[in-house]
């Protein structure tokens, strides 16, 4: 059985948004469910919020998110998690760097670094901070190793 690790976004209100940016920077689409198509709420300022929506790539990005449930605390903080996408194709990890640039704060630009031939951090315009690298055996030609 194999697990997989999916990074899950709570926002309060702009998830839609969130993941129709998303879904453009990756080149994807957004696949969700509002609270009022799935009758979870039965308050009308929550009909078109998102319960459950997700973005899903054929190359393995994956992330999730939601607006938080009426009446549960919401609370963005500060370098809470990181959302990482390491890969082996340099021009996957470019493209996704700039989709996800768009509007972002960058931590980190995105270039050579001590440890991976490309890598970056930024901060995107909904506050989730994403770190980006190549895997470095993967730009040598060497198989990837697990650690």
């Amino acid at each position: 059985m194999t697990i997989i690790t999916t990074p899950h976004l709570n926002f309060d209100g702009n998830a839609r948004e969130a993941l129709d940016f998303y879904a453009r920077a990756f080149g994807s689409e957004v696949a969700a469910m509002t609270y009022g198509a799935m009758g979870a709420s039965d308050e009308p300022a929550w009909a078109d919020r998102i319960v459950w929506g997700q973005v899903q790539t054929t190359s393995g990005i994956r992330v999730m998110a939601f607006d938080v449930w009426p009446g549960q605390p919401y609370d963005q903080g500060t370098n809470a998690s990181y959302v990482y996408l390491s890969g082996t194709d340099p021009e996957e990890i470019t493209a996704a760097w700039d989709g996800l640039s768009d509007g972002a704060e960058i931590r980190q630009p995105f270039g050579p670094s001590a440890w991976s031939p490309l890598a970056g951090q930024l901060r995107d315009r909904f506050g989730v901070i994403w770190a980006l690298d190549v895997a470095p055996a993967a730009a040598s030609g060497a198989p990837a190793t697990d650690s």
